[in-house]
């Protein structure tokens, strides 16, 4: 399976888990978003390979999900980016580690503005040759 693949079937399990939160989700970056929203992309580094013996391939995928609501005024906004997230770590698959989140900051998506932070999380994927 090419590599391309795997990330998108990794990435596309990781959406469907996230799902349950009551945002929308996407498992690439969308032309708009219908905050609150979740947006799944490759993070960097995108692919860290440890290669054991030529005889198993294992390589660590990372990940950025970036939470992002309406940004309407600062406390409430802020308010509701915290719950977001809470939701997102409560959501989180077995099998992926969640390292950080980053500072929340205010980004426009088209004519709107939203208040966003990226979780850095990641998984592994193992394949035997």
């Amino acid at each position: 399976m090419p590599a391309s693949s795997i990330s998108a079937d990794v990435r596309t399990a990781l959406a469907t888990a996230l799902g349950n939160t009551a945002a929308s989700v996407y498992s690439y970056v969308p032309e708009a978003i219908i905050p609150p929203a979740i947006v799944v992309v490759p993070g960097s580094p995108y692919m860290e390979p440890n290669l054991i013996n030529k005889a198993v391939t294992k390589v660590q995928l990372n990940y950025k999900i970036t939470a992002a609501v309406a940004y309407n005024s600062n406390p409430g906004s802020l308010d509701n980016l915290e719950k977001l997230i809470i939701s997102i770590l409560a959501a989180m698959p077995a099998g992926w580690v969640v390292g950080q989140v980053e500072t929340p900051q205010i980004v426009q998506v088209g004519a709107s503005n939203v208040l966003s932070a990226d979780i850095n999380a990641y998984t592994y994927y193992t394949q035997t040759n």
